[in-house]
């Protein structure tokens, strides 16, 4: 399910109006034909880390693919005025966006795979208006969805193989945050979700149990124990924290014996306050002692990753973990800060394209010239860096990896080192020629990505840092680019 089939209306709309503004300036300046590159990167990874799992790309299809203004947008746009109370818009150019038709090639890297900074997520060319329309419906699919996996795959990492549900719904940003944080934390690593929309859109498992309102609504916890087990004998999980755990384990011992005579078995039990390792030790040996050495220890309240590992080292007794809140909405960092920069244009009955770079007083933000691919190289079985480099010129034979951020940093790559391309052809002249693989497929890619990498990228603090960087060629031209932007032409001071 793609958002234009969960909205009713055309979501061509879902800009800002800088965009609209910029593409009307192309148009007034016969710039409507020049053809454009775009890049979709991020500059830093999220919470820290040492890696990011791209996510999105599905959304970011069915964006692309419905690129198209009608009638009521248009005639939302004449209405809008200048600050001397004229129209905004000519007439001309909305009849233009009326019959535009996307017409771009988009390059992308798959979701669920592991990427890092400066990397291409989308490469986008052709028409500069289609490009410049799509920037922030792209961005906004793509940074949180994005974001949301790789919070998925820490979380999941934290709890070493066993059952992460998420079930942030309730506190998420708003119904589509709700669906969107669903999906891509499926994508990241959790076993199921909550959200039942989103298992029914998506075909994501969804789990859950009652609430301590279920409790509160009978004259005893024992009595609500029962009549839930009558009501789902087949979906026992006890919530046993309303009053007091311990004592609320115990209940759920004597009502999983009774479902146990009728042929049926409870699940577990969940823990949603207090001493969480102390209070899973103690249900551990309870249910044990009980009889019930598989029924799951479930814990949930304000988990993340860092308290999922002290947990962990706390020697807790907890096998699935529900974590909501600080996964659904990204809690310690809200937003991925992914950007959209023009690397390169080609005015109509030009053959070369020009290369463009955005210069910066902070260096992290000067972007990449050229018409940019991404190589990632292997060795022994393991991934050994990332090579960004201009398609448009061969790669040497033994490729040197500059980093950007330090150009003393330099790995040369041998002839050891296989590589691959990670930036697929999605659309050629705005027909889909990519065939998006299931939220399943995508999940089972981004589960064993992370096995081809040194596992120290895995580290929540100072992560190994690994290998990226510009072909040395295209480092060189960009920085060429740049001492001419700024006024210092190398031929002219040798």
């Amino acid at each position: 399910m793609n958002p234009s089939a969960l909205y009713t209306q055309n979501l061509s709309m879902l800009t800002d109006l800088y965009q609209l503004t910029m593409a009307y300036g192309y148009w007034k300046a016969g710039e409507a034909d020049t053809e454009a590159v775009f890049n979709l990167f991020f500059r830093k990874p999220p919470f820290g880390g040492g890696y990011t799992i791209a996510c999105g790309l599905t959304d970011a299809i069915d964006l692309i693919a419905n690129l198209g203004f009608e009638d009521d947008d248009v005639a939302y746009l004449a209405t809008l005025t200048g600050n001397d109370g004229k129209p905004l818009f000519e007439s001309g150019f909305l009849d233009y966006l009326l019959e535009m038709k996307i017409e771009c090639d988009v390059l992308a890297i798959p979701e669920g795979t592991v990427v890092f900074p400066h990397e291409p997520l989308l490469r986008l060319s052709g028409p500069l208006i289609q490009c410049q329309l799509l920037e922030t419906a792209l961005l906004t699919v793509v940074n949180f969805q994005t974001l949301i996996a790789t919070k998925a795959r820490r979380v999941a990492d934290a709890a070493q193989g066993e059952s992460v549900l998420e079930f942030g719904l309730r506190r998420a940003q708003g119904i589509d945050g709700g669906l969107s944080a669903s999906r891509a934390a499926y994508i990241g690593g959790a076993s199921a979700t909550s959200n039942v929309l989103a298992g029914k859109l998506f075909g994501i498992p969804v789990a859950g149990t009652h609430a301590h309102s279920w409790v509160m609504c009978f004259d005893s916890e024992r009595e609500a124990f029962e009549a839930y087990a009558g009501a789902m004998p087949n979906n026992c999980v006890f919530l046993v924290d309303t009053y007091d755990t311990v004592e609320g384990v115990r209940q759920a011992i004597e009502v999983g014996k009774q479902l146990r005579e009728r042929g049926h078995e409870m699940v577990g039990v969940r823990l949603d306050s207090g001493d969480l390792a102390y209070l899973s030790i103690q249900a551990r040996e309870l249910l044990d002692a009980g009889g019930f050495p598989d029924a799951a220890v479930i814990a949930s309240n304000g988990l993340d990753e860092h308290l999922i590992e002290s947990l962990k080292t706390q020697g807790a007794r907890i096998s699935v973990w529900g974590v909501g809140t600080k996964l659904s909405t990204s809690y310690d960092q809200p937003a991925l800060g992914g950007v959209y920069k023009l690397s390169a244009v080609r005015r109509a009955g030009r053959d070369e394209w020009e290369d463009r770079v955005k210069l910066s007083e902070q260096s992290i933000k000067v972007s990449n010239p050229g018409v940019l691919q991404v190589r990632r190289f292997e060795r022994d079985g393991l991934f050994s860096g990332d090579l960004i480099y201009d398609e448009r010129h061969p790669l040497p034979e033994l490729p040197v990896m500059v980093d950007p951020m330090d150009m003393t940093r330099r790995k040369r790559l041998t002839a050891e080192d296989a590589g691959a391309d990670l930036l697929v052809s999605v659309f050629e002249a705005g027909e889909l020629v990519y065939d998006a693989p299931d939220v399943h497929a995508v999940r089972a890619h981004a589960l064993t990505q992370l096995d081809k990498f040194h596992h120290g990228i895995k580290r929540f603090k100072h992560p190994h840092q690994y290998p990226t960087g510009l072909e040395k060629g295209l480092f060189e031209h960009k920085t060429a680019m740049i001492l001419r932007a700024r006024g210092f032409d190398e031929e002219s001071e040798s």
